[in-house]
């Protein structure tokens, strides 16, 4: 079997990859800042890493990749984003891969007021968002969304005002340097997957879903042609390296994009479900050049919770080694 690398397995995004992997030809190995991440406990082989800030985070990655045989890599955790990217090539050296885009997407996407420039740049959609910090109360209209400009994640710190005096409240807890005011936009939320390399989007997916504390909480795919070719031609635009996620709602019929996470996402499972895998047909065109191809299967998905029981000694074989050992028949 061949292996490939998933970061941040205690997270929703690295677990919903290992998943995709399952009953596929390849062998996850996972890893992860947290001891206690869960999905160390369900792959074959595991290992603690520093976090993406550490000095140590490249050469330890490099280091797992070579003495496992890894070919791939593929991060569940948007901090490791830049740095697998501004070391592409160190990993390329030793013929692995870092399933990461450029530094250029990678700013776009991280950061709500790069993707707002970019989207209306190039005549896409999207909600009026401003710099909160250069905030001019005539600019917007009332509702209001404010979220951090980098780095967000899961709604955490997201703020939905209603009038000036809810924003003068919430303006007093903010850090302005790193918020954006955004519009905002009422109606059904989707999240679209895509698989994306040399420029060609392969795709997309389609999902109307429901959220439960920023999360996908109920997921429902849909055939709706004229999205899917307004994604694929942003997407085409971007030029991201392998999956992206795009999420946005619908004005006036006209989809306005508020969010791209230029990575796997916490639905990518979802996705797999139906019939679209992005780990694995990433991993199938890197690896043996195989072209993308799916059958989308129209289905409702409901998420819930799933417990796993590890025994005591593992966790102290982690902590004590640094790695352990499983069957990868957990999750």
């Amino acid at each position: 079997m061949i292996k490939v690398l998933v970061t941040g397995v205690g997270g929703g995004v690295g677990q919903s990859i290992l998943k995709s992997f399952q009953d596929s030809q390849y062998l996850v190995v996972g890893v992860d800042g947290e001891r206690l991440g869960t999905g160390l406990y369900a792959v074959t082989k595991a290992y603690t890493i520093p976090y993406a800030v550490d000095p140590s985070f490249v050469d330890k990655i490099l280091d797992i990749c070579t003495s496992e045989g890894c070919s791939l890599i593929f991060p569940g955790m948007d901090a490791e984003l830049p740095v697998l990217s501004q070391h592409m090539n160190v990993f390329k050296q030793k013929d692995i891969i870092p399933v990461v885009s450029s530094e250029e997407v990678i700013n776009i996407s991280d950061d709500k007021l790069a993707t707002y420039q970019f989207l209306t740049n190039h005549g896409f959609y999207a909600p009026l968002t401003v710099d909160l910090s250069q905030w001019q109360i005539n600019n917007l209209k009332f509702p209001l969304v404010l979220k951090p400009r980098r780095g967000g994640a899961r709604s955490r710190g997201v703020h939905v005002v209603h009038n000036l005096k809810e924003f003068d409240i919430v303006l007093t807890t903010l850090n302005l340097d790193n918020y954006v005011a955004q519009e905002h936009i009422e109606g059904e939320e989707y999240t679209c997957g895509s698989v994306n390399f040399n420029g060609h989007c392969y795709g997309p997916i389609i999902m109307r879903r429901i959220l439960r504390d920023g999360d996908t909480y109920k997921a429902f795919v849909v055939s709706n042609p004229p999205l899917e070719n307004y994604i694929r031609t942003v997407a085409e635009e971007l030029q991201p390296f392998g999956a992206c996620n795009f999420q946005l709602r619908l004005k006036k019929d006209k989809p306005f994009v508020f969010e791209i996470n230029a990575r796997c996402s916490g639905t990518t499972y979802a996705r797999t479900l139906a019939g679209f895998n992005e780990p694995v047909m990433v991993a199938d065109y890197l690896l043996h050049g195989k072209i993308p191809t799916y059958e989308i299967r129209y289905i409702s998905i409901l998420r819930y919770w799933k417990e796993l029981v590890v025994e005591n000694p593992r966790i102290e074989r982690l902590k004590q080694l640094g790695k352990i050992e499983g069957d990868g028949s957990e999750l």
